[in-house]
């Protein structure tokens, strides 16, 4: 059985985060909904408790209690799973609003959950949480950035648009190259890879069953 697994652009890692910061209100209100933000991420990692207990260095336990918001998490341990979930610890911060009360619903342009990558490929969360069976990205690619010279796949589908510059897309035996205001569809077991290959900015809105983040 296929694993759902990261995007090949993803594995390279985080550009240095040395520069996040997050509130201190924010560490002070950490509060149950941190453990169900902890939880829906690693399920998108098809990653287990053991395997986060291994790469945070925290117990099973501990860390079970807090996905079910027994145990509020200290800020190092916040720190240890973000690492070992391949995010920075601001994503279980998101930005406030003046309609918290729809944090389930909308994301505002200005409170994106965002990831930028070694490889260059910067992604922005578009769905509010990684917790139902879509999820949507907004991913912006640099001239020469790439999935990866080897195609990849996994269980689940994808589907998306160009709205800004142009994509090149390997689907199988299949090459197209998608122009501004071209969409795509396929089913993510079979093998993909994608590239800019051209001299501009890409921005891609993508779409993807199951949450894979």
């Amino acid at each position: 059985m296929l694993r759902r697994l990261l995007r090949p652009s993803n594995l390279e890692g985080l550009v240095s985060s040395n520069a996040e910061t997050i509130n201190v209100s924010d560490i002070v209100n950490i509060d149950a909904r941190v453990g169900i933000e902890i939880r829906d991420l690693r399920k998108a990692r098809d990653t287990t408790l053991d395997g986060l207990s291994e790469a945070s260095g925290l117990s099973k336990g501990y860390l079970s209690q807090i996905e079910r918001g027994i145990s509020s998490p200290s800020v190092k341990a916040l720190h240890n799973i973000s690492r070992a979930l391949g995010v920075t610890i601001s994503w279980f911060f998101r930005p406030g609003s003046n309609d918290n009360h729809l944090s389930d619903l909308v994301v505002r342009a200005s409170a994106r959950r965002k990831l930028t990558f070694v490889g260059g490929i910067t992604d922005e969360l578009l769905s509010p949480n990684l917790s139902r069976e879509l999820e949507l990205l907004w991913c912006t690619f640099p001239p020469g950035s790439e999935s990866g010279s080897e195609p990849y796949n996994h269980q689940g589908e994808e589907a998306g648009i160009v709205v800004i510059g142009e994509m090149h897309l390997w689907i199988s035996d299949k090459h197209v190259i998608l122009k501004e205001g071209d969409s795509f569809a396929f089913e993510s077991v079979l093998p993909h890879r994608y590239a800019n290959m051209s001299d501009g900015e890409c921005i891609v809105i993508w779409a993807i069953t199951p949450p894979s983040y």
